[in-house]
């Protein structure tokens, strides 16, 4: 089934079922989930988000798209399995990962598919069509292979190969990636005024959580900002050519979303000969390569936009294996 995704905000999607009285709010989310509505249902879950969620209306788009595709699967493994979706039977969660991880799936993706059909079960119990929990006691087991064993970094020679290939746009989006650690949402939000060459840094006006923050620039990255600023900045000789229609001229980037900025670069990785992997193998290098430099998991992390410095050990940067050699030569 092909979702219709609402095209409104997410306030407005929520008011639609906020304003309902309690009997009919109970009323059509018993109905949708007797029926198996994927749609409605999706839309009863995002409305709970923006109204209970942790991040309530501030919910990044991001993660309200990974829950509605997580609900969804979970209703058609619902119907499938002949599930009663208001009254599922004790074991139907646990053997629903069960299933997943038969698949194939990574414990990873697993755990998100887990997320948003609890957040599904939150909504119905807001809704008061159900009391069940199902997911509560759901137990996802651990991956032991780190992060960067599944995903490594780019090389240094593969990204000096794609540079090489690449024209003065994909070159400082990838430099962005690369050596700013960026997330690819961080860069493609990157006003003209968030960008300070001379200074190199740059501001990260809302990362992940919803956090900003001040990232230092490599020298090579300062001057693809000034070059790229005096070609494709208001008032550039490329301006008018290179903005998209619709896009805000204060943006540095003319398209708005991942889909669109991993067309272009995939395209030079392509040229180069470079298998591309997505843009965290471009965070990852620049986590590894600052690590190696400073070996302080700390700084890395503050450069990464990371809140825990777990998750930059365990997924974004390492020490090479033999990197106590010189200090352990004297002993």
């Amino acid at each position: 089934m092909t979702l219709d995704h609402y095209r409104g905000t997410a306030l407005a999607q929520a008011d639609t079922w906020l304003t309902l009285h309690d009997d009919e709010l109970r009323r059509r989310a018993v109905e949708a989930a007797r029926d198996h509505d994927v749609v409605t249902l999706v839309a009863l879950t995002l409305a709970y988000l923006t109204q209970q969620g942790s991040s309530g209306v501030l919910t990044s788009p991001r993660t309200r798209e990974a829950y509605a595709l997580g609900v969804a699967q979970y209703l058609g493994h619902a119907a499938a399995s002949a599930i009663n979706v208001l009254r599922p039977g004790r074991h139907d969660a646990q053997r629903y990962v069960q299933a997943m991880l038969a698949a194939g799936r990574a414990p990873a993706g697993v755990q998100l598919k887990v997320a948003a059909a609890g957040c599904l079960y939150r909504a119905l119990r807001w809704a008061g069509a159900t009391e069940a929990d199902p997911f509560r006691d759901v137990r996802v087991p651990r991956d032991p292979t780190s992060g960067l064993e599944k995903r490594p970094p780019y090389t240094e020679d593969e990204l000096i190969e794609v540079l090489e290939h690449a024209d003065l746009h994909t070159q400082f989006l990838l430099l962005l990636v690369a050596h700013a650690g960026l997330r690819i949402s961080e860069a493609l939000a990157l006003t003209w005024a968030d960008l300070d060459e001379g200074a190199r840094r740059l501001h990260v006006r809302s990362g992940k959580g919803r956090k900003a923050r001040r990232v230092a620039m490599s020298a090579r990255l300062a001057r693809a900002t000034r070059q790229f600023r005096v070609m494709h900045a208001p008032g550039g000789p490329e301006h008018a050519r290179y903005r998209r229609p619709g896009r805000d001229p204060e943006f540095v980037f003319r398209y708005a979303t991942p889909q669109a900025a991993r067309y272009h670069l995939g395209q030079v990785f392509k040229q180069a000969g470079v298998d591309f992997r997505g843009f965290h193998p471009g965070r990852k290098y620049a986590g590894t390569r600052l690590l190696q430099q400073i070996r302080d998991f700390g700084r890395v992390a503050a450069h990464l936009g990371h809140a825990s410095v777990d998750t930059t050990r365990k997924g974004y940067a390492q020490l090479a294996a033999d990197d106590l050699k010189d200090d352990l030569a004297g002993w």
